[in-house]
């Protein structure tokens, strides 16, 4: 099959599939004599899963890992056991992250009743304070901002 197919049958955008060849997620395909890529069930079958585990907002890193496990069918289960369990820390800590992010914005959001001129709010006042913003966790405070990892990325 073309790209264009198995980006249909995967949901997956050429561009993304194309990325992930040129990542080394996804095997180049053989060619066609009109040099158009061949795609077959294996690819369809590592998309998929490369898709699912992106779903899972897990890394490059993280998803080389579980297909690495995967074309070894003899390694030991654990490894992805393992892998699983320090991807649900992380997720752990964003979470907590995320939490003190939405109890800043509330706070910040009780400033302003809502009405009057934009010199009067607190919102507008309190954002323009001097000094670093606050931090959601030590992780994030080499950056001097708010960030949460994932949070803004395209689906």
């Amino acid at each position: 099959m073309k790209i264009g197919e198995l980006a249909t049958l995967t949901g997956c955008p050429v561009e993304t599939i194309r990325y992930y060849e040129r990542e080394g997620l996804l095997p180049a395909p053989a060619r066609s004599a009109g040099n158009y890529r061949q795609y077959d069930v294996a690819h369809v079958e590592r998309l998929s899963f490369i898709r699912h585990c992106r779903s899972l907002d897990m890394t490059q890193e993280e998803i080389r890992a579980l297909l690495a496990l995967r074309d070894r069918p003899e390694a030991e289960c654990g490894t992805a056991n393992r892998l699983i369990e320090e991807h649900l820390h992380h997720v752990e800590v964003r979470i907590a992250e995320l939490q003190s992010l939405r109890d800043q914005l509330k706070d910040l959001r009780a400033r302003c009743s809502g009405e009057g001129a934009s010199e009067a709010c607190g919102i507008l006042r309190e954002l323009e304070q001097p000094g670093p913003p606050p931090v959601a966790s030590e992780e994030c405070a080499h950056t001097g901002h708010l960030h949460v990892p994932g949070v803004h990325r395209r689906g």
